[in-house]
Formats: structure tokens, C-alpha cells, sequence
């Protein structure tokens, strides 16, 4: 049973935020003072990535724990009122973000996703280290581990799992 009535429910609701939530700010924040400078919400590349470095080619997507589906995390539980769509509703999340991350692989960039349950004040500084590493990193000869996935009318299977070798930044997989 839900503690608000439908119209309060849809109010609050309505309120969550898709583009500068507190997690994404704290980290945008936390990176700009390492002086490291980026864009946001680029639109020019599959699923509008949150934290982009046009340069070296990396984006960050950073991930609300409940909205995208984080197994195995204290703040993602589904709620106890209307599961059957909160769960459809998360599994077509996870597949949209499955094929946004895949597409950004195949045009050349290297994707990181941060959720939001790993950031707080103890480990931004892990977190930086990880985007230093990626940013460091050539994307010349380096592997990539694509999930392919497939649409059915009940659910989302997986087909395979490849491994596709990147050979230069402009031929292309």
C-alpha cells in the first residue's frame, strides 16, 4: 500500500530530476576543482552521456541506483504497490542503457558508468582515479566486451557475447 494517495504520488514524482541530480553535481563538482574540464548532457552521441571528455574520447554516465536497475544495492529495492510496471519499467531502462553504452563502444569512446551509490565524499577520489585511468588509456588496440541483446514481445534476451578488437580511432571496428 502506498502512503500517499495517486495525485501526491504523481506530484513527487513528477519532481525527480533526469539532468543535474545531486550524485552527477557532487561529481561534476568534485572534477572541476581537479580542474578537469568537460561537457554535460552531450547530446551528439547515444543516450545524451552525463559527463563527456570530447578529447580523449571518454563519457561518464552516471546512474540512479533504483532508476537503472543496480543489483545488489541497498537503495535499489522495488517498491511493494505496483511492481509488475516498476519492473518493466527498469528492465526497459537497463536495455536502453545496454544499447546506448554498445553504440558509444562502436563509435570509438570509452564508457564508464558510476552509480550513484558509489558516490560519496570517501570515494570521489577513487572515482577520479578510474576516469585518470580511462582518460590515460589509448584506444588504439584495446578490447571490448559487447553484449549483444534482442527484443522479443515479453522480454529482453541476450544473444552473445563478442569480443570485438578496436583497431584505429577512424577505421572503426
Amino acid at each position: 500500500m502506498d502512503i500517499w494517495n495517486k495525485e501526491k504520488r504523481s506530484d513527487v514524482m513528477s519532481k525527480i530530476r533526469s539532468t543535474n541530480t545531486k550524485p552527477e553535481l557532487m561529481l561534476r563538482k568534485f572534477l572541476f576543482r581537479k580542474g578537469m574540464r568537460y561537457r554535460i548532457n552531450y547530446k551528439k552521441l547515444p543516450g545524451k552521456p552525463d559527463i563527456v571528455f570530447p578529447k580523449h574520447k571518454v563519457i561518464i554516465f552516471v546512474n540512479g541506483c533504483f532508476w537503472h536497475g543496480h543489483e545488489n544495492c541497498k537503495i535499489a529495492h522495488l517498491p511493494k504497490t505496483n511492481t509488475d510496471f516498476w519492473q518493466n519499467k527498469i528492465n526497459k531502462n537497463i536495455e536502453r542503457d545496454n544499447k546506448n553504452i554498445q553504440n558509444n563502444i562502436l563509435l570509438g569512446w570509452k564508457v564508464l558508468v558510476i552509480w550513484e551509490c558509489e558516490i560519496n565524499k570517501n570515494n570521489l577520489e577513487n572515482i577520479y582515479n578510474r576516469i585518470l585511468d580511462a582518460i590515460s588509456e589509448d584506444l588504439e588496440d584495446k578490447t571490448f566486451k559487447i553484449t549483444l541483446y534482442t527484443e522479443n514481445e515479453e522480454s529482453v534476451s541476450k544473444v552473445s557475447e563478442d569480443i570485438f578488437k578496436y583497431n584505429n580511432k577512424n577505421s572503426g571496428l
